[in-house]
């Protein structure tokens, strides 16, 4: 190929992630430009100092069993600063007290009765309803075809009851995508539940033969030592020395297309980014920014695209990383021993999670604090954004001080909002990307990638955008093919 210019719009873990794929694919002598909004890269993967540790106020950790972000790490040189968390423990706060996650729960879902009658979770009467799964057949009587789509919530209330559906599943896949249980796609999130429930007989015994199996999957989750905004920072750096340039602030207003036909001198670049720094001209762009900003770039290229991105929703979340003296819990009080626990949203607290900082990453212990990370906010709850960093404060204290029995107030507090920051996917999800990327992918050299297709995760990101990479970098090779 001759060389190029590449835009890729969009600096968080998916755009960084297309770059570094850019930087080595394309032809030599080719231009990349990376355009991004904020005044900084890396997106959601940010880091705050607290007591003198870095600690991340976005995602602290990925998927073990995916592959992506742990093969991006050693390619930029992080694999040798890969850690896993200290403890594996989790708990979920039902019936009053804190109770420890039973063994072998997929996603959410337990998988043997035996763990989930241990844990204390259910009451006998909930125990008893998820017991009547080991008996037979869905207790629906019509079953649901295989093609068809359905919420998460809606085959776990059918199949196991109210109080697993409540106590496990929605705090777990719920608390995953910020979302319920009863909105999520089961086609999307939880395909293999879908599987499990057209089998004929128990869900529980189906889970427990997939892959899926929590249990066939140790340790859980990896990190960067220091944190994952490390990633991000040594990408950025590093696809700049591959001569990347990078524009921060800048905001990307529309995309046109100009084709031969219309006007455009042979061999020129067909596309062109309207941005708040002038315009950039480009034979191919991948854009890996949130949907509805998308939907704003694309909106004038194609109305179809505004409605097909327009139509996914986000929830916020707000964070609150808190440092405690050690004393503030006491010799009663609980010994922080695990990653942490979830609310269920049944429980009508404003808490939806609270990770044991200092606990589950071994680096961020100190024998005199102790760090915890509260998480607010779902689908359809605006509560935290209505309030003020010192009333989310004060809330997040309260409500830890009557589950954990936390004394005093914290010697620091540090608020994160994440406004619009995790994308839903609803019931029907997979249908509305596959139309979306049938539409992208008949116009050459577009590309689009993110969290709001196939993935909240950073392994997903991450994948994502490197297949956008390699589909701009293909289409604008076999157009050329043929003139050889």
């Amino acid at each position: 190929m001759s060389a190029l210019t590449v835009a890729v719009v969009g600096g968080g873990i998916t755009g960084l992630s297309a770059a570094w794929e850019l930087s080595s694919k394309l032809p030599s002598g080719s231009r990349m430009v990376m355009v991004e909004s904020e005044p900084r890269l890396g997106g959601k993967l940010r880091s705050i100092e607290l007591g003198g540790r870095l600690v991340d106020v976005g995602p602290d950790a990925f998927l073990a069993r995916r592959p992506e972000a742990h093969e991006l790490c050693e390619e930029v040189g992080l694999g040798p600063e890969l850690v896993h968390p200290s403890a594996d423990r989790a708990y979920v706060w039902s019936r009053g007290a804190l109770r420890p996650l039973p063994r072998g729960l997929a996603l959410g879902v337990p998988t043997r009765l035996g763990p989930l009658a241990r844990s204390g979770i259910c009451s006998a009467s909930g125990l008893g309803r998820a017991a009547l799964d080991l008996l037979g057949p869905s207790p629906s009587g019509r079953r649901r075809l295989a093609r068809d789509d359905a919420s998460v919530g809606s085959i776990v209330r059918r199949r196991l009851g109210e109080e697993i559906h409540e106590r496990l599943a929605d705090p777990l896949v719920g608390g995953i995508h910020a979302g319920r249980a009863d909105d999520l796609s089961a086609a999307a999130v939880f395909p293999q539940l879908l599987l499990a429930d057209e089998r004929p007989g128990s869900l529980m015994r189906a889970l427990r033969s997939a892959p899926q199996d929590a249990e066939r999957a140790r340790p859980v989750f990896t990190t960067v030592r220091g944190g994952l905004a490390r990633l991000a920072q040594r990408i950025g750096e590093l696809v700049q020395q591959r001569g990347v340039e990078v524009r921060l602030g800048t905001t990307v207003y529309r995309l046109e297309h100009h084709a031969a036909g219309d006007g455009a001198a042979p061999g020129a670049p067909e596309w062109s980014l309207a941005t708040s720094a002038g315009g950039i001209a480009a034979d191919g762009v991948v854009i890996a920014v949130p949907a509805p900003a998308a939907s704003e770039i694309l909106g004038a290229l194609d109305p179809s695209f505004s409605g097909l991105l327009g139509g996914i929703p986000y929830a916020s979340v707000t964070i609150v990383t808190l440092r405690f003296p050690r004393e503030a819990f006491g010799s009663s009080g609980p010994d922080l021993e695990g990653t942490g626990f979830l609310v269920p949203a049944t429980e009508g607290r404003l808490l939806s999670a609270c990770t044991w900082l200092s606990s589950k990453w071994r680096e961020l212990h100190r024998p005199g604090d102790v760090l915890l990370r509260a998480s607010a906010g779902r689908y359809g709850d605006e509560r935290p954004g209505e309030m003020t960093d010192d009333e989310l404060v004060a809330r997040a204290v309260g409500e830890l001080s009557s589950m954990l029995g936390v004394r005093g107030a914290p010697l620091d507090a540090v608020v994160t909002r994440w406004p619009s920051s995790f994308p839903q996917y609803l019931v029907g999800h997979l249908g509305r990307i596959e139309a979306l990327e049938q539409a992208v992918a008949r116009r050459r050299g577009l590309a689009l990638a993110g969290a709001a297709l196939h993935g909240i995760g950073v392994p997903a990101c991450i994948g994502g955008g490197r297949r956008a990479a390699q589909q701009v970098v293909g289409a604008l090779a076999a157009t050329e093919q043929p003139a050889r």
